[in-house]
């Protein structure tokens, strides 16, 4: 991915010396031929210090897992160090990320090597320190990085494409220079020669650069950067790609857990659900029982079977691939960074779903996976299967086609189909482009709905425009839903933090629901919701709700697209239950904690006998005008810790539906208790909006009420009053 650059103090000083030594190493047949020639470039270019010294990192910039800034010549002073220019946005720089990390993990400090990530941002989006640390946790990133932002290093240095790596050796002098990825043999080979090099010169340290990950000081939280969701509206589930927990999560709407499938740590494994794993899925589509997965740092499509409860892979080998055709069948045929999935049919006579769609980012193009036997446009019948390319030539372009082999991709990265006449296409968000483009179902041919520019080669045509065509302009949109109800798409504009609708027949594009602020706080009202890079999206409820997984903001927000309103929606479980919205705790066993700040009301001791019902009724006052939030439904759940056989049999969780009605909460006392003191926990889980509408509260309230049940006394039988004034 290239940018441009100003003049400056230049790596081009290297370039001769180094082709050559790339010339000479294709004619090395030994690896003591290759290690001798690297040896001997370094004696060559080991002077050129005053030539090729790396600058001093400009003072001011923001650093990211350190303790304090680092300095050129203090810091990193007896160490080689690899300097790393990326961009979190870009699939290029993220391909380079296992070669950093394998680096890291056969070198350390104390062996004197050092990697430095150098973000320079392409997107205004990407200069916000917030967002590159967002980055930095969600691409496990555990080496130092700094932001900077106004690309002045990178200027200086005359980069001119993401990733470029620099080599420097321990006076800071700069030895080597790899543009773009796939060079991990260049890259160990160069660094271990340099390491050899210059230990035996005496010039390596084994000092400790200060680490202080950012990770290490989050709380935890049920989804972790979820990437992409979906429904099924038949079942009634939520699919969600819960991508920075590595797992794939299927709830019902109330927000319980039915499924948590992977994770918490990356892996590859096929089998049973408790064993199967996997690396930063995303894109995730649903038919029935089945569910298929983008398992998008595994370079793999995987299958999820909720009936027999195992997962298998159905295309890519698990390592990245190049390859721009395909054709072989899908567990033989590699494939790079799936990024989303679609299912969609081969053509009109087919009576079911038998295509799964893939925005392939890492390659740019669009695939196909034959999950049965059929034919795609232009094409002889194919067998099931079978995964090859559809559209895009595998260059990073914004190019549209009437051919789609001859048409370009930017990182694909949303895929939505609309099947019915007379659209018949399949939508893409490319997000590098900042498009969206359409993919005619009956042709293939490619074409512009809107953003970007008309110059295909032109990737920065971005912005927060609405309008009409090539006058909208987008910021990096990662997901898109299509409305068959309305006849609209929905775009997820990830950089610019908001969700725009767009009228395929008009081309127009409007900000739907975002103010552009990255808060996490939830306003009822489309007008003041706030989102950060939301990731994906999916119409469910027969397009009354649109559902948006707000990646950064770790959550996945409900619009109701006929009220207007947005809500955030709970994930929990019996086995971890955290509130982040309104719980329904049918047939639970654990209480959902309530957060650090809930307000605790001790009651007074009341005396019960057994068999006795007792009778708590709820009164809680709300602010003057303020309502139950509809979207998001409150309630309550009972818990006796030390002693819960007083709840077996039990109904221990109930809705609040009107507060105004004062609820009932009923426990019956066992008949064959014994004379015992026991304390009764009362959660309560209120969702309730302002009398405007303009902002969402969530308040979580303790009710502990002590119990003595004797034999002797007859116990009160007037209902416990659980008031609480908000």
């Amino acid at each position: 991915m290239a940018a441009p650059a100003a003049r400056g103090c230049s790596l081009s000083g290297l370039l001769p010396a180094q082709t050559s030594l790339e010339y000479a190493l294709l004619d090395a047949v030994t690896q003591q031929e290759k290690d001798g020639l690297v040896f001997q470039y370094l004696q060559k270019v080991d002077g050129w210090d005053q030539d090729l010294a790396l600058p001093e990192f400009p003072a001011g910039l923001e650093w990211l897992n350190t303790e304090e800034p680092i300095s050129v010549y203090k810091d990193l002073c007896g160490k080689v160090v690899v300097l790393d220019f990326f961009t979190y946005c870009c699939i290029n720089c993220i391909h380079l990320l296992p070669d950093l990390h394998a680096l890291e993990h056969t070198y350390s400090d104390k062996d004197g090597l050092l990697i430095v990530g150098v973000h320079s941002a392409k997107f205004p989006n990407e200069k916000a320190l917030d967002n590159v640390r967002s980055a930095v946790l969600r691409y496990n990133i555990t080496h130092p990085v700094v932001n900077d932002a106004e690309a002045s290093l990178w200027q200086e240095l005359e980069v001119s494409c993401w990733p470029t790596l620099v080599i420097l050796g321990p006076r800071g002098n700069m030895l080597f220079s790899l543009i773009g990825e796939g060079h991990r043999d260049k890259l160990f080979l160069y660094t271990s020669i340099a390491l050899k090099y210059y230990k035996e010169k005496g010039q390596i340290r084994d000092h400790k650069i200060g680490i202080k990950l950012y990770k290490d000081s989050l709380p935890p939280s049920p989804l972790l950067f979820p990437g992409k969701v979906t429904v099924d509206d038949v079942t009634n589930r939520l699919v969600i790609a819960d991508t920075g927990h590595h797992r794939i999560l299927v709830i019902g709407k109330n927000g319980q857990i039915q499924y948590s499938i992977g994770g918490p740590n990356p892996g590859r494994k096929d089998g049973i659900f408790s064993e199967s794993s996997f690396n930063s899925p995303q894109g995730v589509a649903m038919m029935n029982n089945i569910i298929y997965v983008a398992d998008t740092e595994n370079h793999l499509i995987r299958k999820v079977d909720l009936e027999a409860e195992r997962v298998s892979t159905v295309a890519g080998i698990g390592i990245q691939g190049a390859d721009r055709e395909g054709g072989a069948r899908g567990e033989q045929q590699a494939i790079s960074s799936p990024w989303d999935v679609a299912l969609g049919r081969s053509g009109s006579e087919a009576q079911k779903d038998d295509i799964l769609w893939i925005a392939m980012a890492g390659t740019h193009q669009i695939w196909a996976l034959l999950l049965d036997s059929g034919k795609l446009p232009k094409k002889n019948e194919l067998k099931k299967g079978t995964c090859l390319r559809f559209a895009g030539s595998g260059n990073e372009e914004n190019r549209n086609n009437a051919y789609p082999h001859k048409a370009g991709f930017a990182q694909p990265s949303g895929l939505s189909v609309a099947s019915e006449e007379p659209w018949s296409c399949l939508f893409v968000a490319d997000s590098e482009s900042s498009t969206v483009r359409s993919v005619s179902l009956t042709d293939g041919a490619v074409k512009h709905l809107v953003g970007g520019e008309r110059d295909p080669m032109n990737l920065f045509a971005f912005g927060d425009v609405d309008g009409v065509g090539i006058s909208a302009k987008l910021q990096h949109p990662l997901g898109v839903a299509w409305d068959r109800r309305r006849s609209l798409l929905y775009v997820a504009d990830s950089y610019n933090h908001k969700i725009k609708v767009v009228d395929p027949k008009t081309k127009s594009c409007t900000t739907l629901a975002g103010t552009g602020d990255t808060s996490n706080g939830v306003s009822c009202s489309f007008t003041e919701s706030a989102f950060n890079e939301p990731g994906g999206l999916c119409i469910g409820e027969n397009g009354r709700l649109l559902y948006v997984a707000d990646t950064n903001n770790h959550q996945i927000k409900v619009l109701d697209l006929e009220a207007r309103t947005v809500s955030v929606l709970p994930v929990f479980s019996s086995e971890h239950a955290v509130v982040d919205g309104p719980l329904l705790a049918e047939q639970q066993k654990t209480a959902p904690r309530l957060p650090k700040s809930a307000p605790r009301v001790e009651l007074s001791l009341v005396t019960a006998r057994p068999g006795q019902t007792l009778h708590f009724r709820l009164r809680l006052d709300l602010p003057a005008g303020a309502k139950l939030t509809e979207g998001a439904p409150s309630c309550w759940f009972l818990t006796a810790e030390d002693n819960e056989w007083l709840l077996e049999g039990q109904i221990p969780s109930g809705d609040i539906e009107n507060i105004s009605n004062q609820p009932t909460i009923a426990l019956q006392i066992p008949s064959d208790c014994l004379a015992v003191k026991a304390v009764i926990s009362i959660s309560i889980f209120l969702y309730y909006c302002s009398a405007d509408s303009s902002a969402c509260m969530m308040k979580g309230i303790l009710f502990r009420q002590p119990l003595q049940i004797t034999n002797t006394q007859p116990g009160c039988g007037a209902p416990v009053e659980l008031r609480y004034v908000l």
